[in-house]
This record gives C-alpha cells, sequence and structure tokens, in this order.
C-alpha cells in the first residue's frame, strides 16, 4: 500500500507544472537542436561537395585543353603512347581514376587499364559528348562514396571525345562525420545545461502557484486568514494581490454570515423567551382575574407581532439579495411623494413633540419604483424620528445635485459615532444596543433601505456627530429606468 502511494506521489510530480515547463523547454531545444545541426551539416557537406565538384572539373578542363591535340584519328600514331603519359602522373597525383574516350564512346586511357579499346556508355560520359559539364555522386557498397566528374574535348568547336575523372570523396564524408559528432556532443551539453537552467527556471515560475495551491488548500478548510506574501513585480503579485483582495472579502462575507446568524437567532429569541415567560405566569396563575389575562396576552400578542415584523424583513432582505423583486418603474413626481410621507409620518412624530419639516426646493420628477422608495425613506424617517428626543426636529429637504435627485433628512438627535458610521447598514447593527431594544423594531430598517436605492443604482451617505445629530443622503440618478 506505502509503494503504491509512493508510486502516485512520483506520478503527480511528473505531471507537475514544473515538470511540464520543463519538458516543453526542452522537448522545444531538442527539435531546434535537431533542425540546425541538420542545417549545419546539410551546409558543409554541400560546401564540401561543391568545392571537390569545382576541382575536379577544373581538373578535368586542364586535361581536356591538354589532350584535344592528340585524339585526331591517325592510322600510323597510337593514341595511347601520347595520352598515357600525361593521364598516368595525373591520375596517381589527384588519387582519382580517370578515363579519356573518344567520340565514339570508345575508350582510349584508363588509369586502371580495364577498359581500354571498349566501348563506355556512361550517363556522365554521354552527357559530356552532348558539351555538358557533369557530376554525378555514387555511394557504393565497396568503395564508399565517389564523385564522377565529365567534360567534353574540343577541337576548333567539335566534340572529339570526353574525359572521366572518378574521384573517391569518402575523406569529406568522414570529416563531416567528426564535425557532426561535435556537434552532437555540443547539442547534449547544451541540453543538459539548458535543462537546468529550465528547471530552475520552472521551479522559480511553478513556486508562486505552489503558494496557491498551498493556500487554497487551507482555505478550503475553512482557514480564511491566510494571505499570500508575494515579493515579485510582476502578474503573480498582481494575482496575488487580488487573491487577497477576495480572500479578505471572503472573511468578511464569512464573519458577516456568522454575526447576522449570532443576532437573527437572538432577535428570534428575544420575542420567544419573553411569550415562554408571559404563558408560564398566565399558567401558574392562581387568581383568575381576567384584566390580568387579558395584560398578559396583550404583550404575548405585541411580542407575536415584533417577531412577525422580523421574519418579514428578513423574507423581504433575501429577496433583495437574490434579486428577486421586480422594480415597477414608473415615472414620480418625488415632491408628492415626500408629502404623503410626511403626512403619514406627522402623528408618530407628534407623540415625541417632533418637528417633523419637509423643505422642496426643487420639483424633481423621475423613474422610480415609488413604492420600494417609500419604503427606503419611511425607514430613514422613522429611524430618525426614533432616535430624537422629544421637541427635536427633523428636516426632509429635495433638491437636485447634477445628475442625481437627493433626498436630505436631518435630524438633531442622539448622533453615530465614527466607529459606528461604516456599519449602520449592516443587518441588525445598533449604535447603542441598550436604548435600541427599549426602543423597538428589528435592526433591519436601514439595511433595507439601502439594498432599495442600490437596485435603483442610487446609494446612501450618512455624516454624524455625536449628541448633535445625524443626516442621511438619499441619491437617485435621474436617467435610472429609462430605456
Amino acid at each position: 500500500m506505502v509503494t503504491i502511494l509512493g508510486r502516485n506521489k512520483n506520478n503527480r510530480r511528473f505531471i507537475s507544472v514544473r515538470w511540464k515547463l520543463v519538458s516543453t523547454y526542452l522537448l522545444l531545444i531538442v527539435v531546434s537542436l535537431i533542425i540546425i545541426n541538420v542545417f549545419i551539416s546539410q551546409t558543409i557537406l554541400n560546401i564540401y561537395l561543391n568545392q571537390e565538384k569545382l576541382e575536379y572539373l577544373t581538373e578535368a578542363n586542364t586535361l581536356s585543353n591538354r589532350l584535344k591535340y592528340y585524339m585526331m584519328p591517325s592510322k600510323t600514331l597510337n593514341l595511347v603512347d601520347y595520352i598515357g603519359p600525361i593521364i598516368e602522373p595525373r591520375s596517381q597525383k589527384i588519387d582519382s581514376r580517370i578515363i579519356v574516350v573518344d567520340k565514339n564512346n570508345i575508350v582510349i586511357e584508363d588509369s586502371n587499364s580495364a577498359h581500354i579499346g571498349q566501348e563506355f556508355k556512361h550517363s556522365e560520359i554521354n552527357d559530356a559528348l552532348k558539351g555538358k559539364n557533369v557530376h554525378g555522386l555514387y555511394n557504393f557498397k565497396k568503395l564508399g562514396h565517389v564523385l564522377y566528374t565529365a567534360v567534353p574535348i574540343k577541337l576548333d568547336n567539335e566534340i572529339v571525345g570526353a574525359v572521366l575523372i572518378s574521384a573517391s570523396i569518402n575523406s569529406v564524408y568522414e570529416e563531416l562525420a567528426q564535425i557532426n559528432n561535435k556537434l552532437i556532443l555540443i547539442s547534449v551539453t547544451s541540453i543538459i545545461f539548458i535543462a537546468l537552467l529550465s528547471f530552475i527556471f520552472a521551479s522559480y515560475l511553478s513556486s508562486p502557484i505552489e503558494r496557491f495551491t498551498r493556500i487554497i488548500s487551507q482555505i478550503s478548510q475553512d482557514k480564511l486568514n491566510q494571505r499570500i506574501k508575494m515579493d515579485t513585480n510582476d502578474e503573480f503579485k498582481k494575482m496575488a494581490d487580488s487573491f487577497n483582495i477576495m480572500l479578505n472579502k471572503l472573511d468578511q462575507v464569512d464573519k458577516q454570515r456568522k454575526d447576522f446568524v449570532a443576532n437573527v437567532s437572538h432577535e428570534l429569541r428575544t420575542p420567544l423567551s419573553s411569550m415562554k415567560l408571559l404563558s408560564e405566569s398566565l399558567i401558574h396563575q392562581e387568581e383568575s382575574n381576567i384584566d390580568i389575562y387579558k395584560e398578559f396576552l396583550k404583550d404575548i400578542n405585541s411580542e407575536v407581532n415584533r417577531l412577525n415584523n422580523i421574519i418579514d424583513d428578513l423574507l423581504y432582505l433575501v429577496d433583495l439579495d437574490k434579486e428577486k423583486l421586480t422594480l415597477n418603474y414608473g415615472t414620480t413626481y418625488i415632491n408628492f411623494l415626500l408629502e404623503r410621507i410626511v403626512t403619514r409620518l406627522q402623528p408618530l412624530a407628534k407623540e415625541k413633540s417632533i418637528d417633523l419639516e419637509l423643505k422642496l426646493k426643487e420639483k424633481v420628477q423621475i423613474s422610480i419604483d415609488s413604492d420600494k422608495i417609500q419604503q427606503s425613506i419611511i425607514n430613514i424617517i422613522h429611524n430618525a424620528i426614533k432616535y430624537t428626543p422629544k421637541e427635536g426636529q427633523v428636516k426632509v429637504s429635495l433638491y437636485t445635485k447634477g445628475k442625481n435627485a437627493i433626498i436630505e433628512i436631518k435630524d438633531n438627535g442622539i448622533g453615530i459615532d465614527k466607529e459606528s458610521l461604516s456599519h449602520v447598514f449592516d443587518r441588525f447593527y445598533r449604535v447603542d444596543k441598550a436604548r435600541a431594544r427599549n426602543t423597538g423594531g428589528t435592526g433591519l430598517g436601514l439595511s433595507i433601505a439601502y439594498q432599495i436605492v442600490s437596485l435603483h443604482q442610487g446609494t446612501i451617505k450618512v455624516e454624524s456627530e455625536v449628541g448633535e445629530g445625524s443626516t442621511f443622503y438619499i441619491m437617485l440618478p435621474t436617467d435610472i429606468g429609462i430605456d
């Protein structure tokens, strides 16, 4: 079992990015070196062969010029006696076989004395008798590589014969083999050196990826506090920064999720505990006083309503998060909308002797979902009334700035400290939990308002000083809902 695991581990190692990079580099290098070596080898061979061809062509032409005066037919002269002394020493000097034929393909002289007096119809001889300078390369089993060079013998512009030189060029291929061996040695050394550099380079490249893999593996185990440190100044650095930002958001979302669950549990448990306590008190009540029963049942009913409000707000927020809500855009006169809202909330303000004032600085008409925006505005104004002491003041203003319609809600209430300002739109967040519990509510009003305005592509901003009050700005684009 251990052997199998070890084998699997090695297999994974050889299919890693590092080995893929190294193998890719090596494959490219090997293919490139093969192509280069073949090209160099063929180029050198061509250079050597062209040099040999040129030397033997010069030699053949020299012989042709010396022999042309001896090629005249004569009954009294034996041409071999005159041509032989020229051919034989030359053949020995260039270590090649020389054959001279007349225009009828009859061999006049052969340095090997094998074909004298015989008809010799070789392709190169035939081409030379047609006036061409030709070469032929052959590879024989016994002799090896042989170069044939044939030129015509001309006298007074008439072809009277031909000269054929047969030379071994095995030395060319032997020298080329030595060069190829050196090229192979250099190539192998280069491959080994490049393989080491590639492995180091691949390790450098794959190191960030391995770091990412390790961090991701830890994240899968709910370790969201991990971060990637990258000292490079390349794409990996940018990717690490983006990844860390994502981790920060995930960590924040996870904390919000845990806080949300804890807050929901607490908010639901509070009315349930109150109802349990009240119902137990009724059960253990010895006297059957109807007024006491009514008072207790009234309190229980109040807690049920509170529980229903929490559940309704939670369901509404879930729908907002999932973007299930369909915004029914319609042209809305914001001035009339605010007048209805203020009129509706006046009784609540009068209960605390709060001056609820509406200032319509401009006439604003935009396309919105009036019911949803109305709920958002009511939540914020209601919140302002709730946290403004008796005989305080809440001012609602309407004006435009740039491409935004702005609804400003300003109070002179208890205010919000700077640490809490960034959390006022979080679910169940309360600046003063003790006071908030007494004032009632679910702690979801501002969060719902923020979500609704965001769905309208708008924003909500808040400014506040402790003891001086708060100002909320609902900013709605004037071009929303327009196709």
